[in-house]
């Protein structure tokens, strides 16, 4: 699970341009903004990444103006989402650790998950596309979580060695609401949402595409035919009502971008011939080749590479690279995988 509140090294301090009371703090790849005098190079913190969803507790009141949010979902709370203070990106929140009774006097290592120590959440929006769904449980064991690690996240320069010599795909990141249709090894068919499983009742939009294109019929003769003992496909929902439709489609579109077979990712190839054989697209792949880290060496061109527009103009959220061929990732300790999220794109929407 994703590292929301951990313990981290600020590798460094840097003045804005014009602020007296605030300066920026660098945590991994990401820059905070943080009042001035808090943190010197060097110092442990207590890190919250953006899409953190903070509880009602006394240390993050002075947020309530700006970030207090409540819904079905998550309850009330305090939600991080990328700003812009004097100019300047801020993505995150920075903390003193001993700001937090729970954490003094523990000698807390750096990278040291705290985030349900803490009680914090991600950030879950309420989808209309799930909204009148029937929720039966928690997302089965054999689907696979949709969380994708940013490149801020991470050692880059590390990082990009682990690409060298391989084979890699950089897809668009659709703008949408994370689903999956899953069918186990008792053949029971299951569909879920981010987080959650629903009952396939056609109480939602996803629910109807998937019977409209009888998406379970396509997969369950496929997983026959090849002696599959489970079979989950994940995908991006796209449309009318769902994060507002930024693609502006006329009909709902669920794009494929991952697929795992008996509990292990599949490469790019299977994954297309899978999409193709049950009639649905993939997520758009925008390039193929070799050796990411000399192409992209740096954060730098890693974010100017996923600046574009969706077909209809609008800003894309980002791009995901993958190897083609999935591999295990010292650094994740997961499949090699991550997310470049266009900056602009978090500054128009406010994620």
């Amino acid at each position: 699970m994703r590292k929301l509140a951990s313990i981290q090294k600020i590798w460094d301090i840097t003045p804005i341009e014009g602020a007296d009371r605030i300066e920026l703090a660098h945590v991994e790849g990401w820059q905070s903004v943080v009042n001035k005098g808090t943190f010197k190079p060097m110092d442990n913190c207590v890190y919250f990444e953006i899409d953190s969803f903070l509880p009602i507790r006394p240390e993050f009141e002075f947020l309530r103006h700006s970030s207090y949010k409540k819904n079905d979902v998550v309850g009330e709370g305090f939600r991080l989402r990328t700003i812009k203070i004097r100019g300047e990106i801020s993505q995150g929140l920075c903390l003193p650790i001993s700001a937090f009774e729970e954490l003094k006097d523990k000698n807390l290592e750096v990278g040291t998950d705290v985030t349900e120590l803490l009680g914090v959440k991600k950030w879950e929006i309420e989808e209309r596309a799930t909204k009148n769904g029937t929720i039966i449980g928690d997302l089965p064991s054999f689907v696979p979580h949709s969380d994708e690690t940013r490149i801020q996240t991470v050692d880059t320069e590390e990082f990009l060695k682990e690409f060298h010599g391989k084979e890699y795909y950089i897809s668009t990141k659709m703008d949408g609401s994370s689903h999956a249709i899953g069918i186990d090894d008792e053949n029971v068919h299951h569909l879920t949402t981010h987080n959650t499983e629903l009952k396939i009742d056609g109480k939602s939009s996803f629910n109807q595409y998937v019977v409209k294109n009888k998406l379970f019929e396509k997969l369950q003769e496929y997983k026959d035919n090849n002696n599959i003992k489970t079979i989950a496909v994940v995908g991006e929902f796209c449309g009318a009502g769902i994060q507002k439709n930024r693609l502006k489609l006329t009909q709902p579109q669920w794009y494929i971008f991952t697929i795992e077979v008996d509990g292990k990712r599949i490469g790019l190839a299977e994954m297309k011939k899978i999409a193709d054989t049950i009639g649905n697209p993939t997520v758009p792949i925008e390039e193929v080749g070799y050796n990411f880290d000399e192409k992209y060496p740096t954060e730098e061109a890693i974010f100017d590479r996923a600046y574009g527009n969706y077909p209809n103009g609008g800003l894309k959220e980002g791009i995901v690279v993958r190897p083609t061929t999935p591999v295990y990732s010292q650094t994740l300790h997961d499949y090699l995988s991550f997310k470049a999220v266009n900056n602009a794109y978090l500054l128009k929407h406010g994620d």
